[in-house]
């Protein structure tokens, strides 16, 4: 199994950046894509970046230029950075990983998310 840990969120003034931070445990040979979403107060779970199997990351249209997608293989971590933030960027942030029975031998078909982080931009 995989397991999914988040840095916290914060409380931030806008125009200033955050990294947050998603850790992977357990079976993480077994992850075919990781993805970050965000949920603003009222409205439906968005995609925010999709990193496919190549390694490639794909960011909506809505998404592209603020944010960013790092990575620390060694530490299997991965760090979504957001910068020039707005309040409407408000939102609990989440990382999810996808696993495929078709990795290895002992991995199932999984959907797994972080806990979340609760990301506030006002001034």
């Amino acid at each position: 199994q995989v397991q999914l840990a988040q840095s916290r969120g914060g409380l931030v003034q806008p125009g200033d950046s955050l990294r947050l931070s998603c850790t992977a445990s357990g079976d993480t040979r077994c992850i075919s894509t990781l993805n970050w979403y965000r949920q603003a107060p009222g409205k439906e779970r968005e995609l925010v970046a999709h990193t496919g199997e190549d390694g490639n990351t794909f960011f909506p249209a809505s998404m592209k230029g603020r944010f960013t997608i790092s990575k620390d293989k060694a530490e299997e971590t991965t760090y979504l950075e957001i910068n020039n933030l707005k309040p409407e960027d408000t939102a609990v942030y989440y990382c999810n990983a996808e696993t495929l029975s078709s990795k290895r031998w002992y991995c199932t078909n999984s959907d797994v998310w972080g806990q979340g982080a609760q990301v506030t931009v006002s001034s």
